[in-house]
């Protein structure tokens, strides 16, 4: 059985509230970033909420008491930036600056990095860059089905298969796992296709930008891509567009029971950078997948 999906996935349309409301342009990042360089553990600046929310989302800030979630800088929330600039390896100060912003303002993958549950993040020690969902969740098989399946039309079936039959194939090159697409009427293992907005699993996405796809962990299976992004099906990518085949590995990574790798060389690096193709897995990734089930 799939752990929570809340766990797992920012829900709502988070980073709209977010990051659309801070650094909706380059004068109000400006502003942003010259308002939360002031700010100091002890005092009240608006819109740390925003921030409390965002590190919540991905696992950094944990309150279980929503009357923390203000504009007031509290220890918590100190915590949470150590364990987020640590993570990400920036300088570690418990402080809001230009790094961390640009880091936040970056689109990205919606699932989250942390999932120890704790609020005591900055101690968290880890022996390798990629990571698990909690309880290290597997599929029971090797053998899995695939469909195509959207609510929104972006990129056609036909062109889509093979670029999801590539992304497949790149982790089965590299595990005892084989993937073969369903006929369309029979039920599969993995379903995969673009959905707008809400679109019936309680994490609607939040239109271009910010949270690009997403997908659950063993045995659940879906994967979704974000229907309002500037999605690109080429072997060259314009600066403001969205490689499906590199996202489409990333997110098959999760359906395979990983979480996100601290490397950004990794496949499963959360952050992408539009404009990117990054198609190959690297060391850390093949590490991860073996550690999960040749190491069972």
């Amino acid at each position: 059985m799939a752990p929570k999906l809340s766990h797992h996935i920012i829900s709502q349309a988070l980073f709209l509230l977010i990051i659309q409301s801070l650094f909706v342009n380059s004068e109000s990042y400006s502003r942003s970033l010259q308002l939360f360089e002031r700010a100091q553990k002890g005092y009240t600046f608006k819109g740390l909420n925003h921030v409390k929310q965002y590190l919540e989302a991905f696992g950094y800030y944990y309150s279980n008491n929503d009357a923390n979630f203000t504009d007031h800088f509290d220890s918590l929330l100190e915590s949470a930036l150590k364990a987020y600039q640590q993570y990400y390896r920036l300088e570690v100060t418990g402080k809001i600056n230009s790094d961390i912003m640009k880091k936040m303002s970056t689109p990205r993958c919606g699932v989250r990095d942390v999932f120890n549950g704790s609020n005591d993040g900055f101690k968290f020690r880890m022996v390798a860059n990629y990571s698990f969902f909690n309880g290290m969740p597997r599929w029971n098989k090797r053998q899995l089905t695939y469909k195509l399946r959207s609510s929104a039309y972006v990129i056609s079936d036909r062109q889509l298969r093979p670029i999801i039959a590539r992304a497949f194939g790149k982790w089965a090159g590299v595990s005892n796992f084989t993937f073969r697409e369903a006929w369309v009427f029979n039920p599969s293992d993995i379903v995969v296709g673009f959905h707008r907005r809400f679109h019936w699993d309680n994490y609607p996405f939040d239109g271009p930008g910010n949270v690009l796809a997403h997908a659950f962990a063993p045995e659940d299976g879906r994967l979704h891509y974000d229907a309002d992004e500037n999605w690109s099906t080429n072997n060259l990518t314009r600066l403001d567009q969205i490689d499906v085949e590199s996202i489409s590995i990333h997110e098959i990574g999760h359906i395979l029971g990983l979480g996100h790798s601290r490397d950004p060389n990794a496949i499963m690096y959360p952050y992408y950078r539009p404009g990117t193709i990054k198609r190959n897995l690297g060391q850390d990734d093949i590490d991860g997948i073996r550690a999960l089930y040749f190491g069972q």
